[in-house]
């Protein structure tokens, strides 16, 4: 069977540790351990920690931490999420995997939402599913192309994968997105996977992106503590649904990791507690909400070389260059000259677009920005 790389994967594999600025990774700049532990309201103390026994833990989450994600989905109708309908991952890519492996039958189909993360299509490309798309419209600020949606919809359509916030365009789902995308699911008995990573990281907005948990009953939510958290390092994720669900999920869990570790268990928990999650919340939505006014600064002094929509949330933005230069060519050549890492369109089905991340630093935003200008003020006058 042939294969299909990860593309934008594989292109963060080969640059990202050789780089001085990595302006691809899509959350803010990372915590420090001491940090977390210092937060106000943190219950866990380094002596507490310390004494942790490195053993297994609860293989599907340890139960505090699954009590603080059931928290983030409270439903209008319906019950909210427990802990029972909750399994903690190896990161939310891990949940992607088990997800396929669960739901995907020979001669289903995947309707999935581009540009977005790609790991899915490549998933399902790679065990043989057909993969059909509907886009977010770029000359339209990114809304969703309904039409495209409900097309590509068969009675083969297994999942509609959608993700909300987006990556990389920062793109919010309105009431009606979301119930179009409801109404189309179950049009066909098909299930939606919602990966919902960027839920806290809003730019514009105080109130948190809604969940797509509890407006349908075959809905997956996947969510991770690497974009809108900071704690990339931790690698945790997880996936909310029916606890049937979850329970068929949790014995591919046992296949793929058997679990994540004890010491990111109770870090997570910790992370996700009512005392520390807002914090963390706030100091994610400083990130964005500071290094955008740096990156669109920039944009605007390069003369109509970019167009863009910008973000609703995330700490990135999805930019349409005007040069006569492939995107991963100007990715390798900005890695090569600069030592800027920013994320090829290419990744993204989507050649002359950049997926450029702004989560750090007003100096470091500056001196990346600065040495981006000068490649292409030099591509311009060739």
């Amino acid at each position: 069977m042939s294969f299909t790389p990860f593309d934008i994967e594989v292109i963060q594999s080969k640059w990202e540790q050789r780089v001085e600025f990595n302006l691809v990774e899509s959350g803010v700049h990372p915590l420090r351990l001491e940090e977390l532990l210092g937060f106000p309201g943190s219950e866990l103390e380094v002596g507490a920690l310390l004494a942790t026994e490195l053993n297994y833990p609860h293989v599907n989450g340890i139960p505090a931490l699954r009590e603080n994600i059931a928290r983030l989905y409270p439903v209008t109708s319906g019950a909210a999420a427990d802990i029972d309908n909750v399994l903690v991952t190896v990161g939310a890519s891990e949940a992607n995997n088990i997800i396929m492996q669960t739901l995907m039958e020979p001669g289903d189909e995947l309707l999935t939402q581009t540009p977005t993360y790609m790991q899915l299509w490549g998933m399902a490309l790679n065990t043989g599913h057909t993969v059909k798309t509907f886009g977010l419209q770029a000359d339209a600020g990114w809304a969703l192309d309904l039409e495209a949606l409900n097309n590509g919809l068969s009675s083969h359509t297994k999942i509609i994968a959608v993700c909300n916030p987006n990556n990389p365009t920062g793109h919010i789902m309105t009431e009606a997105e979301m119930d179009a995308v409801v109404e189309a699911a179950d049009r066909v008995g098909a299930w939606i996977v919602a990966d919902e990573v960027y839920r806290g990281a809003e730019r514009l907005r105080e109130d948190e992106t809604p969940s797509f948990y509890g407006r349908y009953d075959k809905v997956l939510c996947l969510g991770s503590l690497s974009k809108a958290y900071g704690l990339p390092g931790l690698r945790i994720g997880w996936i909310t649904g029916s606890v049937d669900t979850i329970e068929a999920l949790w014995r591919r869990h046992e296949y793929t990791t058997v679990s994540t570790t004890i010491l990111s268990n109770k870090l997570a928990a910790l992370a996700l507690s009512p005392a520390v999650r807002p914090q963390l919340i706030r100091r994610t939505r400083d990130y964005v909400r500071r290094g955008f006014p740096v990156l669109e600064a920039w944009m605007q002094e390069q003369a109509g070389l970019f167009s863009y929509t910008p973000p609703q949330a995330s700490a990135i933005t999805f930019i349409r260059y005007h040069l006569d230069i492939n995107s991963t060519q100007l990715m390798e050549q900005l890695c090569r000259e600069t030592g800027v890492f920013v994320g090829a369109g290419d990744a993204f089905g989507m050649d002359h677009y950049l997926r450029v991340a702004f989560g750090q630093d007003k100096a470091v935003l500056e001196e990346a920005f600065a040495r981006i200008s000068r490649v292409l003020h030099q591509l311009q006058a060739a």
